[in-house]
């Protein structure tokens, strides 16, 4: 599991954006904040039990004691799968997302993870952009996969996060953001 640190200082709260380990104690406010994302959230039940899957890593970004974004990811075998990523709105546009992506696939790595995958909503131009800076690419799309309006879902891969291009586009990602080496 990622350690608790602080990864990032923001003018959001004089002590920054903390990143760590979503615990149970955190998916009232986790699904506050899903709520406010999506259309159609996820139960507070699943996330009882995504955060007991040892295949798992959900992490929250806080600022102070209140959860302002949050992300998932699986890993099995040599790939990962991020299962979600939102940030409240009112915290939008302070790379949030951004730190929290980037140690989903640092944990994805630690945990021997070699290529990545998700699904986006294909009119998420916001989020896409963010993948593709990641080196996501575009690979296929899923027709009607969101049951609230039967939008298509595109399917995104990091088809090998072990070549020497995809390490230095990663740490250079990491060191912009003021985060550690990976």
């Amino acid at each position: 599991m990622i350690e608790e640190r602080n990864v990032s200082r923001s003018p959001l709260a004089p002590d920054g954006v903390h990143l760590r380990g979503m615990r149970g104690s955190d998916i009232e406010q986790v699904s506050k904040v899903e709520r406010r994302s999506f259309p159609t959230p996820w139960s507070t039940h699943a996330y009882v039990t995504e955060i007991a899957n040892p295949s798992a890593c959900y992490l929250v970004a806080t600022v102070g004691d209140q959860v302002v974004g949050y992300g998932g990811v699986w890993v099995i075998m040599d790939e990962a799968h991020i299962t979600t990523l939102a940030v409240d709105p009112e915290y939008r546009g302070h790379k949030i997302g951004e730190r929290l992506l980037c140690e989903l696939l640092r944990e994805a790595e630690r945990r021997g993870a070699s290529r990545a995958t998700l699904e986006v909503r294909e009119t998420n131009e916001f989020a896409k952009r963010l993948y593709k800076k990641y080196g996501f690419d575009w690979v296929a799309q899923r027709k009607g996969y969101y049951s609230d309006n039967n939008e298509n879902a595109d399917i995104m891969w990091i088809d090998d996060m072990t070549t020497p291009q995809w390490r230095r586009l990663y740490a250079a990602l990491r060191a912009a953001l003021g985060l550690p080496p990976a």
